[in-house]
């Protein structure tokens, strides 16, 4: 099995399973690789400069080195921490390591991590590099099989593939397959009331979009009928049985969807 085969389900509190493709140590291993040879560049730029004009200064006598090594130990532990905590918060769970390599940080829960989640996994990091290059950390990330390291324990993420963000800006009028003679988009949704689904709707199935071109076929016919049972119970289909085709009907549906915001949307 590799890693792209090793697959987390997550519960919502809607009782529906997303599934993610959690990343392995190799994938982090590169993504930590090209972080660390970026923050080494950041830390030779910027210290570097600073180190010629103490040298020109004459400033390295005996009391004095020690305070300047103990600036630059401070600094370079600054640069690596704050290296991660900047960009993972700014770019939503990612590094440019980790944007090279297409993977993110995310919530046990599926959800995105906050600036309290990604302080405490970088702090622990520390723990993880030790005795160097990640030694605690790979050893950890082999034993769990969530494949995280001691820092993405104490502040509850997960590193995943990142399938990338879908909005409904982006989202194009779907094609759905054909579905026989006499058949049209209105049979399809069997008079579905589309004006009642919520904003939390429609989040709920981008949500879902976002995800599913990375499941397989046999994983996506058993979400996508979750997926309808939860819109049906939106507008009150209790009992409604489920359509034939549920994965037209979601495309159908979408495609509603979209054209209902373009209508709406001001000239």
């Amino acid at each position: 099995m590799n890693e792209h085969d090793e697959i987390l389900s997550i519960d919502t509190p809607e009782n529906v399973v997303f599934g993610y493709n959690l990343a392995g140590v190799g994938s982090r291993f590169l993504a930590a690789l090209v972080d660390s040879l970026l923050i080494v560049l950041i830390q030779f730029l910027f210290l570097a400069p600073l180190f010629y004009i103490l040298y020109r200064s004459n400033a390295f006598d005996d009391l004095a080195t020690a305070w300047i090594v103990g600036l630059f130990s401070l600094l370079a532990f600054v640069f690596f921490w704050g290296y991660y905590i900047l960009f993972e918060l700014a770019w939503n769970g990612q590094s440019p390591g980790k944007r090279m390599v297409g993977i993110r940080v995310i919530r046990s829960d599926g959800t995105p991590v906050t600036l309290s989640e990604i302080l405490i996994r970088n702090l622990v990091r520390i723990v993880d590099f030790l005795p160097s290059a990640y030694g605690v950390g790979v050893v950890v990330m082999f034993a769990d099989k969530l494949s995280r390291r001691l820092g993405d324990m104490a502040a509850g993420t997960l590193v995943i593939h990142d399938a990338g963000t879908v909005s409904i800006e982006t989202i194009q009028p779907f094609k759905p397959p054909a579905l026989g003679a006499g058949i049209s988009e209105q049979t399809a949704l069997e008079g579905f009331p589309v004006h009642q689904l919520t904003r939390a709707d429609l989040q709920f199935v981008e949500e879902y979009l976002q995800r599913r071109k990375s499941l397989d076929m046999a994983t996506r016919h058993q979400l996508t009928p979750q997926i309808i049972r939860r819109l049906y119970q939106s507008v009150g289909w209790q009992e409604h049985p489920l359509p034939d085709m549920p994965e037209t009907f979601l495309n159908v549906l979408m495609n509603a969807l979209y054209s209902e915001k373009e209508e709406r949307r001001p000239e």
